[in-house]
């Protein structure tokens, strides 16, 4: 049956030769063919997706920052500018966990104390936007004691604000010296050396300045604070108070706590830190970083270019892959923001402990 369609095709063809009409036959029948293209590819890519969605296969990488090179399920599954070398990504995270070895733990009472002495409070806070530049190292064990929530949630945010809006000023202090460089006709050796330490530190294989500029940004205060509380059930967690871990980040290499649910077939483990401050840090990077946070990131930056504020539950609806209940973890992220005015502590700053940090106030 094909050979005698295809000797009916042929003298088909043959015959609008032989009245010079063939070349008109051939690009009404390669117009035919592209039109069909056209109109069938979008509903086989439509199914396509479909199905990938509906497999078993379909799998959560959102909070494998520990992992990129090293969990070999994950290889090969990311973009082609997005092969990252651990080590270059989290050096200065490394770097900051290996300097805090004899981080000091205090306890619920001495913190209190040390609060009331600075006349640290979070209603002044929600007032002036100053806030005092304390970063402990840890979470008291106390904190699982303190019965009145409202108590509690107050203790975890004094703790934890601070070393946000660090990290923060760390960021903002990186993206001033970016513009500068940006702004310039010629830059230094210096600068193309920091340039370069900066491509390395946000996995940017390519030296994309644009790339560069929308990943080198902060995170939301209030958006960080409630991932926090999410993830530690407000500081009492056992992975909050054996290691740190402010937000739950896998690792299949570092050192870190296996959960008592996994299963022993599951190598992962969440990441363990000397001290929080290092955690907020790799919850920064991961964010500013990973594949799976592109989309954050691309509404992050047309905020930027809108010049609107930096609205948490607008960004918070990029994070359903952050964990595996999707558009629920998104809803529980939003109700404690609101719940608890964390857009308050959004325009806090923090204290300057030095002249070069007096400018971002």
């Amino acid at each position: 049956m094909k050979k005698i369609f295809k000797n009916k095709k042929y003298k088909v063809l043959k015959t609008l030769d032989d009245n010079n009409l063939g070349s008109l036959a051939r690009t009404l029948l390669s117009s035919i063919v592209i039109i069909f293209a056209f109109y069938s590819l979008p509903l086989i890519s439509n199914f396509t997706n479909e199905k990938i969605l509906n497999s078993n296969e379909f799998r959560n990488n959102s909070k494998t920052v520990l992992a990129y090179t090293l969990d070999k399920e994950a290889n090969g599954k990311l973009d082609s500018d997005e092969k990252y070398d651990e080590r270059d990504l989290l050096i200065d995270i490394y770097s900051l966990n290996e300097k805090e070895t004899d981080a000091v733990r205090l306890d619920a009472s001495t913190i209190k104390q040390l609060f009331e002495d600075t006349d640290y409070k979070l209603n002044d806070i929600r007032k002036n936007k100053l806030v005092k530049p304390i970063a402990l190292d840890s979470f008291p064990r106390e904190i699982k004691m303190i019965e009145n929530t409202k108590k509690r949630k107050e203790f975890f945010i004094q703790i934890v604000l601070p070393l946000i809006l660090q990290e923060n000023n760390n960021i903002r202090l990186d993206r001033k010296r970016l513009f500068s460089i940006i702004n310039k006709s010629n830059n230094t050796e210096l600068e193309k050396k920091w340039l370069n330490k900066k491509y390395k530190q946000y996995g940017i294989p390519s030296k994309d300045l644009s790339t560069l500029k929308i990943r080198m940004d902060v995170v939301p205060v209030s958006l960080a604070l409630a991932q926090a509380a999410k993830e530690t059930g407000w500081g009492t967690s056992r992975f909050a108070q054996e290691g740190n871990a402010l937000f739950g980040q896998w690792t299949w290499s570092g050192e870190g706590l296996k959960p008592k649910e996994a299963d022993e077939s599951q190598g992962h483990k969440v990441m363990k830190f000397n001290i929080l401050q290092a955690s907020v840090r790799a919850y920064q990077r991961n964010l500013n970083t990973h594949k799976t946070y592109k989309d954050f990131r691309l509404a992050r930056a047309q905020l930027r270019d809108a010049r609107e504020p930096l609205d948490s539950i607008i960004l918070s609806e990029y994070l359903d892959e952050y964990a595996e209940t999707g558009q629920q973890y998104v809803k529980i992220i939003q109700k404690i923001i609101e719940q608890n005015d964390l857009k308050d502590f959004d325009n806090a700053k923090l204290l300057p402990s030095s002249l070069e940090l007096e400018s971002l106030i």
